[in-house]
């Protein structure tokens, strides 16, 4: 199974540089499009929608999309970071408030469009992170994309090796403790080296603020993880969708990605506010 995880990881890597790096915006908005699809796909079937209805979803979400990329591509730029901003802002009520309530309580909605609604908030703002981001610079979404992986990875080996304390047994058994602090030492050693070897240190006074960021970072990695996993049990399935050998569905290798990429991506829009 490892094998298999790795070959797949390795290719999906090669296409993601390929993808990122190569294919002019519009191209790369029609695959975030066709993302959003797959993924709305995959989060009708944790949601209990079959049939009529799953159809009527996925054809609502990419339409969304579609049509939040037409609004972006006619409207003044102003207007744009303030249309990415209120989506930016849903995700952060989603992943700061209403997720962590939602695993504290081992809330299980029965109502498959709430979810439905839910899935919205997961997934566009990710699709909006990862056009924004990538308009910015692709190394941007890179770097944001990269530090997810760095931290899954130490996370999976550290909690192999040393895990003993289970961080939310009845959500993610194999997920530990030993498994978060590994990701944060091994995350915050990347970043210095990261930050170190681009000059970052010389021309921004930013650290230590840069490892806390980072922290907080995998900590949203984390209950993005978590509440996949959560949403997966509630729906009584191992994994989301049978897309990836050896990893599973779409969902479940962007996870960490759609309780992350908001954050950086909101960053970029203030920034861009204030200039």
């Amino acid at each position: 199974m490892l094998k298999q995880r790795v070959i797949t990881a390795i290719i999906l890597l090669i296409l993601f540089l390929a993808a990122v790096f190569a294919l002019p915006a519009l191209a790369w908005s029609v695959l975030i499009l066709v993302m959003i699809w797959q993924g709305a796909v995959e989060w009708a079937r944790l949601s209990n929608m079959s049939g009529h209805a799953a159809t009527v979803y996925c054809v609502a979400t990419a339409g969304m999309m579609a049509a939040m990329q037409w609004f972006d591509a006619g409207a003044l730029a102003q207007y744009v970071l303030l249309h990415h901003l209120l989506w930016y802002a849903i995700a952060i009520f989603l992943w700061v408030i209403v997720v962590p309530a939602w695993m504290i309580a081992s809330w299980k909605p029965k109502n498959k469009w709430l979810m439905g609604a839910v899935g919205w908030a997961v997934l566009l703002p990710t699709g909006l992170a990862m056009i924004d981001l990538r308009d910015f610079s692709p190394w941007l979404l890179l770097g944001a994309m990269s530090l997810v992986w760095v931290a899954d990875i130490a996370a999976y080996f550290s909690g192999k090796r040393f895990g003993k304390n289970k961080l939310a047994p009845a959500i993610s058994p194999g997920k530990t403790w030993e498994g978060v602090f590994g990701a944060l030492i091994v995350v915050s050693i990347y970043v210095l080296s990261v930050g170190w070897g681009a000059g970052l240190f010389k021309t921004y006074p930013v650290f230590p603020g840069i490892i806390i960021a980072s922290w907080w970072y995998v900590g949203l990695a984390v209950i993005g993880d978590l509440f996949e996993s959560a949403v997966k049990r509630q729906a009584g399935v191992k994994d989301s969708g049978a897309l990836l050998p050896g990893h599973g569905g779409l969902l479940d290798r962007i996870d960490a990605l759609t309780s992350t990429l908001p954050f950086a991506a909101i960053a970029l829009v203030f920034e861009k506010l204030g200039q």
